[in-house]
């Protein structure tokens, strides 16, 4: 049994939900994110421990082709930065455009775009904007849900986007 089972197992006994807390024992090893649902999951070992609901562009479906398409991209990439004073609340960057992705561009005479991230809300959003696809092509979250992704995520995490 792996130990996020046993962990998972355990709260389900002592009838208490994880925690960020409880969490911390349990080193995220993935991040997924699949459009379709519009959900964000955290998993360890191939479990899920946490999902948050995403906004994503205005276009979300299929991959990201260029810079200002406003689609997400899709495919494996890394967790490569995080930063804390984004205008978009934190923030931590999609290695997009990967080598691929590069070649992909070049061979339709296009700029890649780049600068993905999974942040919070701007400044003076208003309530509810998960409701809507808004980002330029970003993953974003709630602050709320930024604090816990940012603290459960380390840098050097895969994550794996999906349509």
């Amino acid at each position: 049994m792996s130990r996020a089972s046993f962990l998972l197992i355990c709260a389900f006994l002592l009838n208490f939900s994880l925690t960020q807390a409880a969490l911390a024992f349990i080193p995220v090893d993935t991040v997924l994110v699949i459009k379709s649902e519009r959900m964000l999951y955290l998993k360890y070992e191939g479990e899920i421990l946490r999902r948050y609901p995403v906004s994503l562009g205005p276009v979300p479906w299929g991959h990201k082709q260029q810079e200002g398409d406003e689609r997400t991209p899709e495919g494996r990439y890394v967790l490569d930065y995080k930063n804390a004073g984004s205008r978009f609340y934190k923030s931590i960057r999609v290695s997009y455009p990967n080598l691929r992705d590069r070649l992909r561009a070049e061979e339709l005479g296009v700029d890649p775009g780049g600068n993905i991230m999974i942040h919070g809300q701007p400044e003076g959003a208003e309530e509810g904007a998960q409701l809507f696809n808004w980002t330029d092509g970003c993953i974003a979250v709630s602050n709320e849900h930024m604090d816990e992704i940012w603290q459960l995520v380390t840098v050097g995490t895969p994550i794996e986007i999906l349509p």
